[in-house]
């Protein structure tokens, strides 16, 4: 077994540093416009003046960070402060707070709503940034945008966290992160992407406030999100928490199942901890549904329709392999072990591209490889795949 790990984790480490990372080095850095471009289509154009999205921005930052953390390559660094400082530049609303969600190619604004999601991203990343580099203009910064997600974000009647604001903090009409989500109040999505950043944030800032909301934010997934019948979590709430999905989204599950417990071991509190650890395994058992016989995760399924979604989508791949390694890694479980070697061989034979760099956005049911959606984007980021890398590579 120890064999085979290292084996594995060597790679794992090579995919990392001669695929992944010197595509979005090379590729992307906008030299003419500051930041990076937003966009390489799935045939390798670069879209010289396409919109530059607050999330694909904040992702950079996050893992070149955290890849300078972790590998010590100056290049990296280089990188995640090219991205630090166009997001503190240019993402930031000077006037009101937070985070743009888009600007133009020149770095204008031309989306000023205030998605929770991003201003997580970017609390994610700029945590990152001090981790790896101890600046306190990134810590100030990340702090500040903390402030505001419980200012402004926070159901202190109900509990939990609203999904969208205007530029100035007014409830907005249309609080969809993408066209394939639901126009509900709160979601669990934006919720495990505050789950996130605020297990960063509180790594290298210790405040009381914080500890609290991170620890009610994972008894919110324990109650509220997580569905006590299957162990799948529920995708949609209105303000009350009455659950508004009839979908089962096996990238989140597999991917909750290991940042729900990654937050309660950075929390620190034994009772919270010992919940969490009875329900991890739950949750990758309930992900193991979404397991095809090449060993690749698909994408959803619906729970009243039983219709299933096996579309291979990069993402959903890269944490598969992170949520089971961490369940061989915590419970001693072989079998996970397995599954996530089965899921990395199929990422290697299909997702990796090896003549342009970077992963595929997904292969279609029929196996024919998705080239209509981007190679990087504004959804499309070295964030899943950089830190499957980075998580295997630190815990191993």
């Amino acid at each position: 077994m120890q064999n085979n790990l290292q084996q594995f984790r060597r790679e794992i480490e090579k995919e990392l540093i001669d695929n992944i990372l010197p595509f979005w080095s090379s590729k992307m850095p906008d030299k003419q416009n500051g930041g990076f471009y937003g966009q390489i289509t799935g045939k390798d154009k670069i879209v010289y003046e396409a919109h530059k999205g607050s999330v694909l921005n904040a992702r950079i930052l996050w893992t070149f960070s955290a890849a300078y953390r972790i590998c010590k390559n100056p290049e990296y660094l280089s990188i995640a402060t090219r991205a630090k400082n166009y997001i503190i530049d240019n993402f930031i609303d000077k006037k009101y707070g937070g985070v743009y969600w888009l600007l133009d190619y020149k770095g204008k604004p031309v989306e000023t709503k205030k998605q929770i999601y991003a201003l997580g991203f970017a609390i994610y990343g700029l945590s990152e940034y001090y981790r790896a580099t101890s600046d306190q203009e990134a810590l100030n910064h990340a702090i500040a945008l903390y402030h505001l997600v419980e200012k402004y974000s926070f159901d202190s009647e109900k509990n939990g966290y609203l999904e969208a604001f205007t530029r100035d903090w007014q409830l907005i009409e249309d609080m969809r992160l993408s066209d394939k989500d639901a126009n509900e109040q709160k979601t669990m999505n934006t919720h495990l992407h505050i789950l996130e950043p605020y297990t960063n944030l509180y790594r290298v800032w210790k405040s009381d406030s914080l500890k609290n909301q991170l620890r009610n934010l994972i008894i919110v997934f324990l109650e509220k999100i997580i569905d006590t019948k299957t162990n799948h979590l529920n995708l949609f709430f209105d303000a009350d928490w009455n659950n508004k999905s009839n979908s089962v989204s096996f990238g989140h599950d597999i991917e909750a199942s290991w940042l729900l417990h990654e937050a309660a071991l950075a929390l620190g509190d034994e009772e919270t901890l010992h919940a969490v650890e009875k329900v991890v395994p739950l949750i990758v058992n309930a992900s193991e549904e979404g397991l095809l016989p090449d060993g690749s995760m698909m994408y959803e399924k619906n729970i009243d329709t039983h219709q299933e979604d096996t579309e291979r989508h990069w993402w959903v791949q890269a944490e598969t392999v992170i949520g089971f390694l961490n369940h061989y890694q915590f419970y001693n479980d072989e079998k996970s072990f397995e599954k996530a070697v089965r899921c990395w061989n199929y990422i290697k034979q299909n997702l990796i591209d090896r003549e342009n760099g970077e992963w595929f956005w997904s292969v279609y049911p029929s196996g024919s490889i998705n080239r209509k959606d981007d190679k990087t984007g504004i959804w499309k980021c070295p964030y899943h795949n950089g830190r499957m890398c980075l998580e295997i590579i630190e815990r191993f």
